[in-house]
Order: C-alpha cells, then sequence, then structure tokens
C-alpha cells in the first residue's frame, strides 16, 4: 500500500526546518498568487536549498543540489529563450532513453511543463533544484552556449537597413543575453561585447581606415582581429556605443570620454569608453573591467608575487610613513599592484585617500578622487587637498611632474604612507628620475622605501603545452644553465581552450629594490643607475629576469614570453 503524500508545509516542520510560529507568519503575509515557499525564504525563515528539498520530497522527484553547466546539452538550450528561461527559473538538462530531464525549482509549475513537452516533442522529466542554483546555472549555460558570434551577426547587417540608432535605444535589456529581437547594429554591439568578455578581451578596438573598418580585441596584452564591417556601417556603430556611454553624437571633432554598465551572462562589466577623431573618422577604445573578477585579482596572493617578494612587500606597507613606488611602462600592472596593496592594509582604523586618472577600481572604504584638469583638479592639485583631510594612507594615481613628486616626499616625510607610480624601465631608474624631477637627493633617500618594478607575462596553457629541450643559447640569455634545470621546459602549441595562441591568462614578475644605507648613501652622491644596480644586485636582488626565469623552471611561462616582455632589460 503506497504511503500518503506529504505536503510541503508538514515534511518542512517534519525535519524542524521551519517553526510553526514562522509558517504562520508567512501564511499570512503570502499575497495571492504567490508561493508560500518563496514568502518563508523572503522572511529568512528557511533556506532555499531546504525549500528544493521539501518541494522533491512532496512531488517525489529527485534532487540535485548543483548543475554542471557542461554537461548541459546546447541543442535543448538554443529552443527555449533564455527570458522565459529565466522567468519560470527552469534549464533543461540532457536527454536520455527519449526524455528530456528539466531543472525547476517549483515542480508544481504543470503549465511550464507541459509547454516544455510540446516545445521538445518527448517527455518531460523535473528534476527539482534550488532556485538561485538554476539562476546562476542558466546565465553559464546560455554563455557557454551562445554560437551566434561578432562575425555571424555581420550577415544580420548586409541583409537589413541602417536605421537611426538613438531612437532604437529607449529600452535596454536587463542582460545583453536576451537581447535577440534588438536591431542589427544593436545586436552587433552587443555582440562584440559579449564575446569580447567570453574570450576574456580587455579591450575592444574599433578602428576605422580610408577603406575598411576593423575591429580588434586585445587578450592577455596582445591585439587580435575579430571581424571588418564594411566601413559605411562605422558611423551606425560609433553612435550605438556613444549612446550608451552617454557622449555626444554629433560631436565627431574632439576627443571624449565615458562609461558603460551593463550585465553580461549575468556578470556586472564595467566598460570605459575613449574615442579620438581620426583622419577617416573616430577610433573607439573600449576597456572592459569584470567587476565581480576584479575583486579577485586585487589581491597580492593572486598577483603572482613569489615568496619572497611577498614577505618583503607585506612588512613595507605595514610601514607607519615614507613611500612605495611602482614603475614599468604601460599595462605592466602596476596601480593593480598598488589596489592590492591598499586591499591589504585597508581597515576601518586608517584614513586611505587616492587620487587618480582614472579610477579604475572602486574600493570599499577607500575614499577616491578623480583628476579632473578642466577645473584645474591636478595631481598636485588634489594632493594638497588630500593631506588636509587627515589621511593615514595615500595613494597618488602617477608622479608626472617635480610640483606632484615634492609633495608626494613631503607627505611621505611628514608621516604618511605614500604609493604612486612612475614611468621608468626598473626599479634603479626610478631615483635617478627623481632626482632629475629636481628633487633633493636627501629627500629620495630619507623618504623612498622602496620601488617595485613590474612587468606582465603571458602564462603557458597548461592544456597544451609541451615539455622540450631548449639549447645553451636560450637558456643563456635568460640566466639559465642546462646543469641547473630541476624540471622540465615547456613551450607553447596552442588549442581550442587558449585560442590557439599557447597562452591563457597573464601574471606579474617583479624585483624589488628596497631601500638601505647603501644604496642611500649612492642616492646622496647622485650615482647613476647602473651604480645602484651592480649595488643591489652585489647583495642578492633578483632582477625582472630572474624571476621570470624561476616561473619558466615552475612551468608557468615560457622562454619566448619571457624574452619578448623584457628583451629592454636582457639586452
Amino acid at each position: 500500500m503506497a504511503t500518503a503524500r506529504k505536503s510541503f508545509e508538514t515534511i518542512l516542520l517534519d525535519r524542524s526546518w521551519v517553526s510553526p510560529q514562522d509558517l504562520e507568519k508567512a501564511r499570512q503575509r503570502k499575497k495571492p498568487g504567490q508561493e508560500l515557499a518563496e514568502v518563508l525564504v523572503d522572511m529568512g525563515a528557511v533556506e532555499p536549498q531546504r525549500v528544493a528539498r521539501a518541494l522533491a520530497q512532496e512531488f517525489r522527484l529527485p534532487f540535485q543540489a548543483q548543475i554542471d553547466v557542461h554537461a548541459v546539452e546546447p541543442s535543448l538550450i538554443n529552443k527555449v529563450p533564455i527570458n522565459y528561461a529565466k522567468k519560470n527559473h527552469l534549464l533543461p538538462l540532457h536527454t536520455e532513453d527519449g526524455c528530456v530531464s528539466v531543472a525547476i525549482s517549483d515542480p508544481a509549475n504543470y503549465e511550464v511543463l507541459d509547454d516544455l513537452t510540446v516545445l521538445f516533442g518527448k517527455t518531460v522529466s523535473p528534476i527539482v533544484a534550488p532556485v538561485e542554483i538554476i539562476d546562476e546555472a542558466i546565465n553559464r549555460a546560455y554563455d557557454q552556449a551562445t554560437t551566434t558570434t561578432a562575425q555571424d551577426l555581420m550577415i544580420d547587417l548586409e541583409d537589413g537597413p541602417l536605421e537611426q540608432v538613438a531612437s532604437e535605444l529607449a529600452s535596454e535589456p536587463r542582460d545583453l543575453l536576451e537581447a535577440d529581437d534588438a536591431a542589427p547594429i544593436i545586436k552587433l554591439v552587443n555582440g562584440l561585447l559579449s564575446q569580447a568578455v567570453k574570450d576574456r578581451a580587455s579591450d575592444i578596438h574599433v578602428e576605422v581606415f580610408e577603406s575598411d573598418l576593423v575591429v580588434r580585441f586585445r587578450v592577455d596584452g596582445m591585439l587580435y582581429d575579430v571581424l571588418s564591417p564594411p566601413k559605411r556601417f562605422h558611423a551606425a556603430i560609433a553612435s550605438r556605443i556613444k549612446v550608451m556611454s552617454g557622449l555626444n553624437i554629433a560631436e565627431k571633432r574632439l576627443p571624449q570620454d565615458g562609461r558603460i554598465r551593463v550585465r553580461i551572462a549575468g556578470r556586472d562589466i564595467d566598460i570605459r569608453v575613449s574615442t579620438i577623431p581620426t583622419a577617416f573618422g573616430e577610433r573607439i577604445v573600449l576597456r572592459l573591467l569584470d567587476r565581480a573578477q576584479a575583486l579577485v585579482d586585487i589581491n597580492l596572493d593572486h598577483l603572482g608575487f613569489s615568496g619572497d617578494n611577498l614577505r618583503k612587500i607585506d612588512r613595507l606597507i605595514h610601514q607607519s610613513h615614507g613611500i612605495i613606488l611602482a614603475t614599468g611602462p604601460t599595462g605592466s600592472g602596476k596601480t593593480t599592484t598598488l589596489y592590492a596593496c591598499l586591499s591589504r592594509i585597508n581597515s576601518p582604523e586608517k584614513n586611505i585617500i587616492t587620487i587618480e586618472d582614472p579610477i579604475e577600481y572602486q574600493l570599499r572604504g577607500v575614499g577616491q578622487m578623480q583628476v579632473n584638469p578642466k577645473i584645474e583638479l591636478t595631481f598636485a592639485n588634489g594632493l594638497r587637498s588630500i593631506l588636509r583631510q587627515d589621511p593615514d594612507v595615500i595613494m597618488v594615481g602617477e608622479i608626472r611632474d617635480s610640483e606632484t613628486a615634492e609633495i608626494a616626499i613631503q607627505a611621505a616625510l611628514t608621516g604618511h604612507l605614500v604609493f604612486s607610480t612612475l614611468h621608468t624601465n626598473d626599479s634603479f631608474g626610478a631615483l635617478t628620475r627623481l632626482i632629475d624631477m629636481e628633487i633633493e637627493p636627501f629627500l629620495v633617500s630619507s623618504s623612498v622605501l622602496a620601488v617595485l618594478a613590474q612587468r606582465l607575462v603571458r602564462k603557458v596553457c597548461p592544456d597544451c603545452r609541451e615539455p622540450y629541450e631548449p639549447d645553451e643559447a636560450e637558456l643563456s640569455r635568460i640566466g639559465l644553465r642546462r646543469a641547473n634545470l630541476t624540471a622540465p621546459i615547456y613551450r607553447p602549441r596552442g588549442c581550442r581552450a587558449c585560442r590557439n595562441t599557447g597562452y591563457r591568462g597573464r601574471m606579474a614578475i617583479q624585483e624589488l629594490m628596497v631601500m638601505d644605507d647603501e644604496i642611500r648613501s649612492l642616492v646622496m652622491r647622485k650615482a647613476d643607475a647602473a651604480s645602484i644596480r651592480r649595488q643591489c644586485t652585489s647583495h642578492g636582488m633578483k632582477l625582472l629576469r630572474q624571476d621570470g626565469a624561476e616561473r619558466i623552471m615552475a612551468g608557468q611561462t615560457t622562454i619566448e614570453e619571457l624574452l619578448r616582455v623584457t628583451q629592454e632589460d636582457i639586452a
């Protein structure tokens, strides 16, 4: 004899997952058409996962706590619109024995299950899963199953007329993956943004020339051609991007800067937009920042610091006063490293203020000021104002002139910890650069705590890297000898996971010069960078190429990549 079916409420009470008092409150708060489970979760009376388990037991269905999106069949995804899946909190998973398994949060939604049966033409087998697990899996699965690339969207452009872009933007969808019915130009730009996020691109370049238009992505520091739309679409693409970023569509003679904030596959993406006029039209660059990923990246442990350098920098950033400089070319990750330092020491007891151009990351609990030369808010003027705000720690985005350098050093000497960046090729040149800016040598020697030089190298793809035997010439160029090799050396090959580049992701290599009495003495005598370098290396300081060589022996990067990034230092 079959056991009687227990109700959802009885199961929650039997398992003590909800109290009778909370259940009664939920019944009183429940509005017509609203599910009791939803009210209980909103009240915080029960966890969503327990609700799903209780529903699965009530309807005698299997329960699934997690969803493997890699096992989801793309053919099923393509039949169900993403907005329908999100609205009803469901995700088709796979087909087995002529039956389609569907993860759903509410198994009592018979109307939806009937719709899916008609849509697939097969029996639907529901599996109960927590609503937040399904919603997250929907974003990831639909992003993974997106086969429409920017190149595919060119077909729509060729067939459809160009309409006024501004009038098409009255209402933006919450998520760009839901923009299936958008006009061709909008679909193209949305497709570019979605593909850029999927490809881990940091920048999108829209470049116009005499007879053609080229779109390129920067991935892991390298530019790649993505597509070449007909040049006649340039004006419409530029207008679409300008409207999204709040720029003046009519102004094509002057450079403009703007920002876009969008959601792509459930991820919040900040986009910095820059336009400049060129001989053949406006060139546009979009800098993409995944806000969720940024929180992971802004961490000293994730930036690639080696053990010894990490211990040294951790000790330095907890000093009460002095100046710490990060040097290197544009795009070498200097600002990200300084942000990571600030995050490490950020606490309610410290007043941290920054002045930047532009503000790249939003740091919780940190006061951040944007440089604005139009109203004479320069680094120097802003720094003067910051000093009147009783700061403990100050970050100056960049020391560009002697006035900013002088104020920053005075701040370091008067009890403030100062972080800043300086454009020099190595750590040793930073000291001579400050003296060239007419800063007195005794001020430099007494205020500077350390100088960190940094480069970003691409990490060899772990899926397709292959070991090989480098020749002696290759090894000698990075300061290694075959007798000292303790692990295999790898080279890139290329696979689908790394877009056939052989590399995936980037990491930092550093040289950290910590000031001591000997270096201070050389600075006081206005010694050149070469003399300071000899002094540091004689005391065992690790240079950029030596740090990179360690990463090569650890199987993280390649000789070819290290030579590309540090060629000036090795020559």
